[in-house]
């Protein structure tokens, strides 16, 4: 561990929090074995911190058309555009895990197009991309190369609704210095 600080913002006692929001946090801890910063974090704000969640949650934990792979691939390979230190990292360790790749994350927060994804993920990645960074530029052209490509309208909404949600993710950890926890570095090395 480092004395690198979670946030520039103060981090409650874990304590003093309300029940709901002690309780996801121990839950979390007790699947990874630890405490990811972004809740320790986001706990700041208890109000932000339900609907920051309940939104997470609702992209990234449901049952679609995306692997839950293909969806770290989109947070990835966004938040790297953003120069988000801790979506990169805390995500990427998912990213790896999911897809059973250590090599993945860093080739996707660099340069997707570079990538060793199939051709259908790196037109997700590419609308991901446009959504994340010129979201006026996207168009029905953008949709259908999505649709020509296997993806159902659900998926491209998906798709650009993870984008969205998590340039507005990069840029509150940016803005706060999230730290990514140490922890996440070596996760998804070795298979």
């Amino acid at each position: 561990m480092t004395d690198t600080p979670i946030s520039l913002f103060p981090i409650p006692e874990l304590h003093g929090l309300d029940e709901d929001i002690r309780q996801r946090i121990l839950t979390v801890q007790e699947k990874s074995g630890f405490v990811p910063n972004i809740f320790l974090a986001l706990a700041y704000k208890p109000d932000e911190f339900r609907a920051f969640f309940a939104y997470h949650d609702a992209l990234m934990e449901r049952a679609s058309g995306l692997s839950k792979g293909e969806k770290e691939m989109i947070v990835v390979a966004t938040s790297g555009l953003n120069r988000c230190i801790y979506c990169v990292v805390a995500h990427g360790a998912i990213l790896r895990i999911r897809e059973k790749n250590p090599q993945i994350s860093e080739q996707l927060a660099t340069n997707h197009r570079k990538s060793t994804i199939t051709p259908k993920q790196r037109v997700m990645l590419d609308y991901a991309v446009k959504v994340s960074q010129n979201s006026h530029q996207v168009d029905g052209e953008d949709h259908q190369r999505l649709l020509d490509s296997g993806f159902s309208q659900d998926d491209v909404w998906e798709i650009g609704a993870i984008a969205a949600f998590f340039a507005m993710s990069n840029r509150l950890a940016n803005m706060a210095s999230i730290a990514p926890n140490t922890e996440f570095y070596g996760l998804g090395r070795e298979f």
